[in-house]
């Protein structure tokens, strides 16, 4: 008698624990908000989850993605916490420079304290490019015509003096014995803008992310200087040479991922931390990630926010060096 009782008490325990594991379905509308114009790297981190997520089945109608530009990512990060803090279905893409502007207070009065973080897609590597046309072969070419005259040479970048995209061309100016404060920054918004502004000979080099140019390596409009790896990459990249074996000492990856609004509750953000783990073992996702020139980097909940909270002390050291932050 006792044991039936046991069973029964079991088996009902059983089916609380499976009741409780699926009272948590995913969203019946899913956003990803891409904090700047089309065709740069918060678009591409967005649409890779699009793909996946519909062809793995975990969300059953195609996820949204709009465009919210605005200071690398602090109108997107400003709008979800004070106007959109409760949204289950919206993710919003960070990225290393979202981080970067985030240590030296670029975001207002908000903080790395005031979203969740929810899970990483891959990583990405800082690089230079210049038209296929230029004359500078090698990133010691470039760097021998800027050294000579500061004021010849013209980068330009999605971003704006602080951001990720000018500290990686802040420290080759140092690594070539150029103080910074003599380049000639161009700031534009989102990876897709200064790519244009380089077709159109308007400026001379773009300091980017490798994947913001993927698409241009098989065709002969541009030629990648270097990238910033510690080394060669693998598959098609391997033709690309690093900063480091040319002789300039500079290694950055570049985090892509996703947060949630800070009032997103615990059980809703699990269900997307139990997806993102899904997801990122899945062929489907893998094939995407590399067709965008991602390498895996896998984090979620718990462990990518004490990553997250790790670099933005780190780059604010790094801001602080430049002189960009108290």
């Amino acid at each position: 008698m006792k044991m039936r009782i046991f069973k029964a008490l079991l088996t009902t325990a059983n089916l609380l624990v499976c009741t409780n594991a699926f009272a948590i379905a995913a969203p019946d509308r899913t956003e990803c908000i891409a904090p700047a114009k089309p065709g740069g790297g918060f678009d591409l981190t967005c649409k890779l989850v699009q793909v996946s997520l519909l062809e793995t089945k975990a969300i059953n109608k195609p996820m949204r993605v709009t465009f919210m530009p605005g200071g690398v990512g602090a109108v997107a990060y400003n709008t979800i916490i004070a106007q959109r803090p409760i949204e289950s279905g919206t993710i919003v893409a960070f990225s290393g420079g979202s981080l970067l502007n985030l240590a030296q207070g670029k975001f207002g009065r908000y903080n790395v304290n005031d979203v969740r973080w929810l899970a990483s897609v891959g990583t990405d590597y800082g690089m230079i490019a210049v038209r296929s046309d230029s004359p500078y072969k090698t990133l010691t070419d470039l760097m021998d015509a800027f050294k000579k005259s500061p004021d010849s040479i013209v980068f330009g970048a999605g971003a704006s003096i602080g951001s990720q995209d000018w500290m990686k061309t802040a420290l080759l100016a140092k690594e070539a014995g150029v103080d910074p404060r003599k380049m000639r920054y161009v700031a534009f918004e989102g990876g897709g803008e200064p790519i244009t502004a380089l077709l159109g000979n308007h400026i001379q080099a773009v300091s980017g992310d490798l994947s913001e140019i993927l698409s241009y390596l098989n065709g002969d409009k541009l030629r990648v200087l270097a990238v910033y790896a510690d080394k060669r990459l693998d598959g098609d990249l391997a033709h690309v040479p690093t900063a480091k074996e040319q002789g300039y000492d500079l290694v950055w990856p570049v985090i892509r991922g996703f947060y949630v609004g800070p009032k997103v509750t615990d059980e809703q953000y699990q269900w997307w931390v139990d997806t993102f783990k899904k997801l990122q073992q899945t062929e489907e996702f893998k094939k995407q990630r590399d067709l965008r020139g991602l390498f895996e980097f896998n984090m979620t909940g718990k462990e990518l926010d004490e990553y997250v909270k790790k670099q933005v002390v780190q780059y604010h050291e790094m801001a602080k060096s430049f002189g960009l932050a108290k």
